[in-house]
This record gives structure tokens, sequence and C-alpha cells, in this order.
């Protein structure tokens, strides 16, 4: 009798052993509706590496940045965009604007430095600062670095309401008219109010998605 429950013993845990697998990887045996809410709650709860706040530090860096950007227009040269992706974190940083949202703000406003709306190349004007119309096509600045300084300013006038120093010397126009009397703590903020499109914020949303791809 000791003999065969001792027998009927390993028999059991062979059994569970060898098969045990089998019951509890099967994964063509999860309806497929079950495996769609369990993709939804991965999905729900993976985090965003890139923050949709104006203020804060950016994650990529100017090589990330150079990259997405040749990924979307690659007829530039490498190194003059990742000077002008410099130029970005470096202003940025100084004003403690988040340089993923300028960036990409940047390549909305100029389709990727292709521009065809008001604003034209020579004009240094990445943001659609101030352009209005044919007659009012926005601001100029003498170089690329004070229109991305400019630009930065410019969402700094938006991401606060408190008497935050600029650390550098006020070169935006429009700073004052805006700073106070409009706030945006995101991108989604700026629709309606940065831009008249209410889709403004959903198509910064969707570069900076794409941005993500290219941060390690």
């Amino acid at each position: 009798m000791k003999i065969f429950k001792k027998n009927l013993i390993i028999c059991t845990f062979l059994t569970f052993t060898l098969f045990s697998p089998l019951l509890f990887t099967n994964c063509s045996s999860i309806p497929e509706h079950s495996k769609h809410l369990i993709q939804k709650n991965k999905n729900r709860y993976k985090k965003q590496p890139i923050s949709r706040n104006l203020l804060g530090q950016g994650k990529l860096n100017i090589f990330q940045l150079t990259n997405f950007f040749l990924s979307q227009n690659p007829e530039q040269k490498y190194e003059d965009i990742l000077a002008f992706a410099a130029f970005y974190v470096t202003e940025a940083a100084q004003e403690n604007i988040n340089s993923d949202v300028a960036f990409a703000q940047m390549c909305l406003e100029t389709g990727y430095i292709k521009f065809g709306n008001l604003a034209t190349p020579q004009m240094n004007n990445f943001c659609g600062l101030g352009a209005m119309d044919i007659n009012n096509p926005g601001c100029v600045f003498e170089t690329k670095q004070m229109g991305v300084r400019a630009h930065i300013q410019h969402l700094q006038a938006y991401a606060t309401t408190q008497d935050v120093a600029l650390n550098n010397k006020l070169i935006d126009p429009r700073y004052s008219w805006v700073h106070k009397t409009k706030f945006a703590e995101d991108i989604f903020g700026l629709a309606g109010t940065w831009a008249t499109d209410k889709e403004y914020g959903n198509k910064l949303d969707a570069i900076l998605t794409k941005m993500s791809e290219f941060v390690n």
C-alpha cells in the first residue's frame, strides 16, 4: 500500500511537470477580446518618454533631434540641423523650457524648414511669431539663434504668469502682449491661444510621439 501511494505521488508530480507548461503558457487559449484588454491596459500605463509640458527639460539630445528631423526632411544637411538643434537645446535650457516641445513646434510651424506659409527662411522666424497676413508676414531676426531665442522666450511667456526673469535679453517683440494674459501649461493649451487651430495641440502631440521613437 505504501509503495502504491509512493508511485502515485511520483506519477502525479511527473504529469504536472510535463504538462503544466502547456496549461499555463498556451496564449492561443486566451480569447481575442481578453488579449485586446490586456494590451489596452499595457498601453495605458506605458510612460510617455517625452513630456507635453512647456516647462522642464527635454529628453532628446542634439543628435537625436537631428536624426528625427532628417527622418522627416532628409534634404537638409546633417551639420546644419545639428547646429540648429543645439540652438534649441541650449536656448531652451536657459529659460527652463522643454526643448522637445519647442523643436516640435518649429517643425510644425515651418513644415520641417520647408516653410511655404507667410514666413520665409530669410526671416529666421521659426514659430510664426507675429505672422498675420500677407501684409504682416511676421517678425524678422538677424540670425537663426536669435530667431530660436525669440521662440523660446515666447513659449516662456505662455508657460508662466509669474514674474520670472529671462536669463537672456528680451528680443521677443510680442512677449509683453502674451505674458500674464494667456497661459498654457502644456501643448494642448496652445490650441486657440498660440494658434486658432483647435487641433494645434493634437498636431504637436503627433510630432512628439514620432520623436519619442528616437529616445534611447
